[in-house]
């Protein structure tokens, strides 16, 4: 396994709000799902305003999907 693989394209994520107000930074999962297949979405959550994410997700049906934590030091 020692292909190099050329970047094909850098994304910038996109700011939006989900959920019940989820303040939230989306670096893919808008029209370009098929090039990151298995991988639906990737959204960056961070903040120190806890009124922008603390009522969460309600029910919807993907809810559960499992999910990668990541945390940077």
């Amino acid at each position: 396994m020692n292909d190099v693989r050329k970047i094909r394209k850098i994304y910038t994520s996109k700011p939006t709000i989900e959920g019940a107000g989820v303040h939230l930074r989306r670096a893919f999962g808008f029209s370009e799902v098929p090039l990151f297949d298995p991988f639906l979405m990737l959204d960056d959550f961070r903040g120190d305003k806890p009124d922008q994410y603390v009522k969460g997700f309600p029910w919807h049906p993907h809810r559960g999907i499992e999910t990668i934590t990541y945390m940077l030091h």
